[in-house]
């Protein structure tokens, strides 16, 4: 099971756990946080979120101060990138997946305290996509 937080178009989220997402599908479900055993999933659109961020805990930490600073001597094991959300958002990273005309892409945040491990993008949910 994976530990996610999905983040939807319209500023809401949900955290939880799933273990069938796929980018090459139009939904997904997540046992939200605090469910029991047993409970049905909830049934999520890609097509409404903005990110789906796979994360390293659901409760994340309060005091970490999120940077867009690559460490200097961070892997280049992909391209740096930089993601502006519709909602002004701004992410960079690293991708090995990127490619305009695609509905997503996975990127791994700069910043290596990031609670986040890495996000898959929902391309329509952003402004811009740059190379850095």
């Amino acid at each position: 099971m994976n530990q996610v937080v999905a983040r939807f178009l319209d500023g809401t989220s949900m955290k939880g756990q799933t273990n069938d997402f796929l980018p090459t599908k139009d939904t997904f479900h997540l046992a939200p946080f605090g469910s029991k055993p047993g409970d049905k999933p909830v049934e999520v659109r890609v097509s409404e979120l903005k990110g789906i961020y796979f994360v390293r805990n659901l409760f994340g930490d309060p005091d970490h101060h999120k940077t867009n600073d690559f460490p200097p001597f961070s892997p280049n094991s992909g391209r740096r990138v930089e993601v502006v959300f519709k909602d002004d958002e701004v992410m960079d990273g690293i991708t090995q997946g990127y490619q305009p005309g695609r509905p997503g892409f996975f990127l791994v945040p700069a910043d290596p305290l990031s609670n986040n491990e890495r996000c898959y993008v929902v391309a329509a949910a952003t402004r811009s996509i740059g190379y850095i």
